[in-house]
């Protein structure tokens, strides 16, 4: 009988062994912005040396290649979760659409516009997220959503207008690709949220990348021809593309997203924009039309307003069940 506290401490020290520090979600987050802001810039750099296929081809191979190395080294000797019939379909159609679609949109894009404007139009996908799971998930749709959805799209109308100001039409091209970049993010992170629940981060991300190599490897000749041109350097930030904002900083996205709530994950993502900028101006010497920061900022109004949650009865509802003696 003097054993049982024993076993309930032992119990409770694994618990707490297994449990990861607080601040690792938020380490994790923080490399993430970073690496993703990284990203555009190096995006724009390259968009004059390879082309969108091409590359995102080239950074999904290296993706691969180290998410796999990585899954083989750490998975000796313990049983991976395998995905089920369904997770593969999720799994499948996050690395068609994140992996593939996003990746060749928002290169194209970045031909066309400066690294800071592509970065303002991906942060309208918070708000085409809450679209898609009041769509698909039945939550409800709010005034709120409502509102902040008019707010997001003039933000993006004002930003496509200093983009058609700077370039012409090329601009607005390039401004439609970023868009059509957020809408695949947005369809992705909605379907990556319920694998989280069981499988791990590296597992999914590994998986979806190679998804997304595999639909790239058409543009594999014009990958070769590209590297072939390249200079050694621009070789070695695609290479750096696939290890640190790939490799990296989707699995450690995919780590917060299973520690931490979406909505909350979102609102990180707005400081991805102003480091963007900062990176955009010391490495490229470029900054967004003047037009486009108010529309960026309008945009990311438009984000806060339908992320709001209204009041309801039933939030309020676990108050009285406060008795105070």
């Amino acid at each position: 009988m003097t054993a049982a506290p024993e076993l309930h401490a032992a119990d409770g020290a694994d618990a707490a062994a297994r449990t990861p520090p607080t601040w690792l979600p938020l380490a994790a987050v923080g490399v993430t912005l970073v690496l993703w802001a990284s990203a555009f810039v190096a995006i724009r750099h390259l968009a004059g040396d390879f082309s969108a296929g091409a590359l995102s081809l080239g950074r999904l191979l290296v993706g691969s290649l180290c998410l796999g190395a990585v899954a083989l080294l750490t998975s000796r000797g313990r049983t991976m979760t395998r995905p089920t019939r369904r997770e593969w379909v999720s799994i499948v159609t996050i690395g068609v659409l994140w992996f593939g679609i996003y990746n060749v949109a928002l290169n194209a894009g970045e031909q066309h516009v400066d690294a800071g404007t592509a970065v303002m139009l991906i942060q309208v996908s918070p708000v085409l997220i809450a679209l898609l799971a009041a769509t698909f998930l039945h939550e409800r749709f709010t005034v709120y959503l409502g509102l902040g959805l008019a707010l997001a799209f003039s933000g993006v109308g004002l930003i496509a207008t200093a983009s058609g100001d700077s370039g012409g039409d090329r601009s607005v091209l390039g401004v439609a690709l970023c868009l059509v970049a957020a809408v695949a993010y947005s369809i992705s992170l909605v379907l990556q949220k319920p694998l989280m629940a069981r499988l791990s981060a590296l597992h999914v991300t590994g998986l979806a990348c190679t998804v997304g190599a595999i639909v790239c490897l058409p543009f594999a000749g014009q990958l070769l021809d590209d590297a072939r041109a390249a200079s050694a350097s621009d070789v070695w930030w695609v290479v750096y593309l696939g290890i640190f904002p790939t490799a990296i900083a989707f699995t450690t996205y995919a780590y917060a997203l299973r520690t931490m709530s979406a909505s909350s994950l979102g609102v990180t993502t707005y400081l991805v924009p102003p480091i963007t900028i900062v990176m955009g101006w010391l490495f490229l010497g470029e900054t967004p039309p003047t037009m486009a920061y108010a529309g960026g900022a309008l945009a990311l109004v438009g984000v806060a307003v339908a992320r709001r949650k209204p009041r309801t009865v039933a939030a309020e509802a676990p108050a009285p069940l406060i008795v105070r003696r």
